[in-house]
């Protein structure tokens, strides 16, 4: 019997094994082929040619590019800053005694509502208002997607801090603000770090928003991309895919450098 159960649980241990695999497989195989034929000499698609730079060549020297990657990251930047500082405010009117818990639903809104009818509803907005569609519009859009990811994400680890913390600051005699500045706030930071690396992914890569608010003034790398695409797949995406996933790969190993030496300096 005990063999048995010896064979199922490895039988087991090798099928989740094959399954985890599998799932990695899945997810990164076309990040490889995309890294691939960035270095094909023919366009894409089409097979293996050769090998050349010609594409990275191309790439730094398209200037409407880098224009609309820098539409698209002045969007992203503005969006999580004012997203997280909205927040922020929200949590200290909630550590102040502020009762949110029942006007949480409305921001809950930005992620049953489909992202076209909030697109359309925005586009009525501005409309309505009298706000040229630009740079502008696009960051509020935006922030208005990333409250929706902001606010209940740091709500719900405010809720989980240990209010004993706060209970001793104020009683050794700091200020609310002190205690939420001093004590409630680094609690809080690693949530607030992670949703605002959410809320930039999100806004940098966010289509359907930019599409409908972005107006004939400004075009972000979506729509730059979107307009590449009507005329054919250009291998200059690929490069620009590789160059962007280089880049986020050193600042993720960077990041968690950081992390590791600072918890080594602490214990």
């Amino acid at each position: 019997m005990s063999k048995m159960q010896h064979k199922i649980g490895k039988l087991s241990s090798i099928g989740t094994l094959a399954i985890v695999i599998a799932t990695y497989l899945f997810l990164y195989i076309p990040l490889v082929v995309l890294l691939v034929f960035s270095f094909n000499t023919e366009g894409f698609p089409s097979p293996w040619k050769g090998f050349t730079l010609k594409w990275y060549h191309e790439l730094f020297q398209a200037t409407h590019l880098w224009a609309s990657f820098l539409n698209s990251l002045i969007v992203a930047v503005c969006s999580t800053a004012i997203s997280l500082t909205m927040g922020i405010f929200l949590i200290f009117y909630a550590a102040q005694g502020g009762r949110i818990g029942k006007f949480l639903v409305y921001y809950y809104g930005n992620l049953v509502i489909p992202e076209t009818v909030l697109a359309v509803g925005l586009l009525g907005f501005f409309t309505l208002v009298s706000i040229p569609l630009g740079l502008i519009t696009l960051v509020l859009a935006h922030t208005v997607l990333g409250l929706g990811f902001v606010i209940p994400i740091i709500y719900a680890r405010f809720l989980e801090l240990d209010y004993r913390m706060t209970e001793a600051s104020l009683v050794l005699g700091a200020t609310p603000i002190q205690t939420f500045f001093k004590v409630t706030l680094p609690l809080m930071r690693p949530s607030l770090i992670v949703t605002g690396l959410l809320v930039f992914i999100i806004s940098f890569d966010d289509f359907v928003l930019s599409y409908f608010c972005a107006g004939s003034t400004s075009q972000t790398l979506s729509l730059f991309i979107l307009s590449m695409l009507r005329s054919g797949i250009s291998p200059i995406v690929n490069a620009l895919s590789a160059v962007l996933l280089l880049f986020s790969s050193i600042l993720v190993l960077l990041f968690f450098t950081f992390s590791q030496k600072t918890r080594t300096r602490i214990f």
